[in-house]
């Protein structure tokens, strides 16, 4: 089989992948696109844009049967058509698949529909159902061939009882009881969807606190929420088996003391974690290393054999399709010669949780500050001393922000509260910016807003609050 000469291939058509050969194409170079399912990924398709579809038809419902607050008489009961819940969902990711595709095309770039593997250096093979599809040549390949959900021994999912965060995007019909095992965005966001629209929804969580990985003020917030939502939490609480019936599922769940219980639920939900797709890409006989399931790659994307690069969740932690955008842009401006580049910092990273009340952080926590030697100042406002989130009937919810006490330098932001996931992105600009507390509060916020509060935080870590 003759080869078809690149600049550039692409492994892997997810939001790191697309991206990195639209801009590699903008720069210049011929470019391949090698995608074995479907363009934009799981983040399109199956995780980040059509989870928030759900997670909206339930902020509406929610909305709905609050009404009256807000002035409105609803007669009658409120019903849920979930089959519409779930099409409204699937429709929204069709569409962005197909507007990836336009913008592939728009710029030149050579889509290749099959598994690639490497096949030597530069050299790319090309199948679909076991057979060659085409052999393709570059002194650049970026693989972006992403992640999937991680299973633990004994609780393996079927699809049907014990699901992964796919099936739990399209069930056939709502359950009425749930067991989420794990607590990071994936786990806290399903729970959030079901709970509101009515299920009865248990969450467990190995370690001590939900949302592990966020500033442990935000998530005791967020967990006072959720619990008076209904949602019931068991922290510092592991599943020890699953036993499943004809149509439900009863869990063993020990706590930290060893004590053991039981729990029947209709659907099971395992959000544990993911690791990286690395098997079947042709890794062997090369110098690419894999730990803990993902590639090793350094601040410029660059693995350890020379011209393969490696980018998004196939990388590892933090697992999010901005953060992959970003190393795709990164790694072919890097290889096109751009200048003024810098090598991704990971504490610029916004990370966001859709959940009811929504969270959003960067940089460190207070607790990872303090542990680096920072000597730190701390701001707090809540949402109850905003009048936008009055009017909006949004009350609960607190804006933080960590900065060091001898430099003023941001070191972090922590949010919990409505559409704070829409307003981080003003403190990482600050970061990025390498801001302090000096432009921070010196910069004028419009009001009425919810950005009034990110202010009044800042203010209040050097003792200036006006409003609380």
């Amino acid at each position: 089989m003759s080869e078809t000469s690149f600049d550039l291939i692409v492994v892997g058509g997810g939001p790191g992948g697309y991206v990195a050969a639209i801009r590699a194409a903008q720069l210049g170079m011929k470019t391949a696109l090698v995608e074995r399912e479907h363009l934009g990924g799981i983040c399109l398709n199956w995780g980040c844009i059509p989870t928030k579809a759900l997670l909206r038809s339930a902020e509406v419902y929610g909305l709905i049967r609050h009404a009256d607050s807000f002035g409105f008489r609803i007669d009658g009961e409120v019903t849920i058509d979930f089959g519409k819940v779930i099409e409204r969902s699937r429709k929204v990711a069709a569409q962005l698949s197909g507007g990836v595709k336009h913008l592939l095309k728009k710029n030149k770039v050579t889509v290749f529909d099959g598994h690639g593997q490497l096949a030597g250096q530069g050299r790319l093979r090309v199948t679909r159902e076991g057979k060659d599809v085409a052999g393709l040549a570059a002194k650049h390949i970026v693989l972006a061939t992403g992640a999937r959900a991680r299973s633990l021994p004994g609780l393996e999912p079927d699809g049907k009882l014990v699901w992964t965060y796919k099936e739990a995007m399209a069930p056939r019909a709502l359950p009425k009881s749930l067991l989420v095992v794990g607590s990071g965005a994936i786990g806290i966001e399903f729970a959030s969807f079901y709970r509101t629209l009515g299920a009865e929804v248990t969450v467990v969580e190995v370690l001590e606190r939900v949302l592990p990985v966020e500033d442990a003020e935000i998530s005791a917030f967020a967990a006072r929420q959720f619990q008076k939502q209904g949602m019931k939490i068991l922290t510092s609480t592991t599943v020890a088996a699953l036993k499943k019936g004809g149509d439900s599922v009863t869990a063993t769940l020990k706590d930290k003391d060893g004590k053991t219980s039981e729990l029947t639920v209709e659907r099971v939900i395992l959000a544990v974690g993911i690791v990286g797709n690395v098997e079947n890409i042709g890794l062997e006989g090369t110098k690419v290393r894999v730990e803990k399931t993902h590639v090793v790659a350094d601040g410029w994307c660059r693995t350890d054999e020379p011209g393969v690069y490696a980018i998004g969740d196939l990388t590892g932690p933090p697992w999010l399709a901005h953060k992959a955008s970003h190393e795709g842009v990164l790694c072919v401006e890097r290889i096109a010669g751009v200048a003024g580049l810098h090598p991704i910092d990971v504490t610029r990273i916004p990370g966001c949780t859709y959940c009811n009340p929504q969270v959003a952080s960067v940089g460190l926590t207070e607790a990872a500050a303090k542990a680096k030697g920072h000597e730190v100042r701390v701001g707090r406002f809540p949402f109850i001393g905003n009048g936008k989130a009055i009017a909006l009937g949004e009350p609960e919810g607190m804006v933080k922000t960590v900065f060091d006490a001898r430099t003023g330098e941001l070191l972090g932001a922590h949010m919990v509260g409505a559409e704070v996931t829409e307003l981080i992105q003003g403190y990482t600009i600050a970061r990025t910016m390498e801001g302090t507390e000096a432009e921070l509060i010196h910069t004028i916020f419009p009001h009425p807003t919810l950005s009034e509060m990110m202010h009044e935080s800042v203010l209040d870590a050097y003792g200036r609050a006006i409003h609380f």
